[in-house]
């Protein structure tokens, strides 16, 4: 395998598997997926430089998923596939496209990190943002990702972390819960959709509600809140908030993939702002004004919107966010 060379400006860690996804006919079509994977991917896709911190397998599946990376432009931080077999997701879709998941993942590629691994690569790339989320969170590996990120986050990378809950799959729900929110507090930039804030089981009445609450819990600078077919939202701990929905028409294929697209705009959205303004992603987060939060949150709205009107999940390109953004209604909330 081989790296393109480009300036890293993001470092993602964690799963990267084969969604294995329920047919009509009762057939399972394999398709390229893993939250993190898909928001390494959608990041690339946009033009951001993004290195993916974990190992892929040798075996077929592996090489598929390597090869797509490449393709996209991101670059491996373990280039040399592992022994490890690829992790596995059996993937079902509602008659809305929502898709329900039972994971297979002991011994596999993804999951042959260390902390001293994941450290000593982002000290050689200094990437200005870490994002991470979903299975990473699980208990199993909270030794290798939580120290990780606390020292992302001391070292002034901006953290980001989607909490993109697995509940059914977790043998303990209260222990990964506990991890979950563990690992929010480690983070600069949380999103969450409203199934996430009743898994987390937080109080509050409805998602905004409960939102506030994360947000007041943490010591992050900014909360998205995707919620579905209403759109999103982006909360700042001073009150100010947005909301925002695609004004066109959007004909849902299915919504794989599409809060990891959404994230991966918000964050390309962020990058560009920081350029145009020649100041770091932290600073910027932590000081955002009203245009810049309306243009990041249309980025993100646009991007999940055009994830999900194809099936599986296909980032789309910076040229087909922008198209669509122009598009998408931001109000003050």
């Amino acid at each position: 395998m081989e790296n393109p060379q480009s300036k890293l400006f993001v470092a993602t860690a964690g799963e990267a598997l084969i969604d294995l996804i329920a047919q009509p006919d009762g057939s399972f079509a394999p398709c390229l997926g893993g939250a993190v994977y898909n928001l390494t991917r959608a990041l690339a896709r946009q033009s951001v430089g993004t290195l993916y911190l974990n190992p892929l397998s040798q075996d077929r599946f592996g090489r598929q998923l390597a090869a797509m990376l490449l393709a996209d432009g991101v670059q491996l931080a373990r280039p040399q596939p592992v022994a490890e077999v690829t992790s596995l997701a059996v993937v079902a879709l509602d008659a809305q496209g929502v898709p329900d998941y039972a994971f297979y993942r002991e011994g596999v590629a993804d999951r042959a990190v260390s902390l001293a691994g994941l450290l000593r690569d982002c000290e050689a790339a200094t990437p200005e943002i870490v994002a991470t989320g979903c299975l990473a969170l699980a208990p199993a590996d909270g030794a290798v990702y939580l120290p990780w990120l606390q020292a992302q986050r001391a070292a002034g990378r901006l953290v980001a972390v989607d909490a993109n809950l697995r509940l059914s799959v977790m043998p303990d729900a209260g222990a990964y819960r506990a991890q979950v929110l563990a690992a929010l507090q480690c983070a600069d930039l949380i999103k969450a959709s409203d199934e996430d804030l009743a898994g987390l089981q937080l109080p509050g009445d409805g998602a905004l509600d409960k939102a506030r609450q994360l947000l007041a819990r943490t010591t992050a600078k900014a909360l998205l809140l995707t919620l579905g077919a209403e759109g999103a939202m982006l909360l700042l701990p001073d009150g100010r908030q947005w909301r925002g929905h695609d004004g066109a028409a959007v004909t849902v294929v299915d919504t794989v993939g599409a809060g990891d697209c959404f994230f991966a705009g918000f964050l390309t959205a962020l990058l560009a702002a920081c350029d145009a303004q020649a100041t770091h992603p932290l600073a910027l987060l932590a000081s955002l004004q009203a245009p810049q939060a309306r243009q990041c949150l249309a980025s993100a709205i646009a991007s999940a919107s055009c994830c999900v009107m194809q099936s599986g999940c296909v980032p789309p390109t910076a040229a087909e966010v922008a198209a669509r953004a122009r598009g998408v209604q931001i109000s003050a909330a």
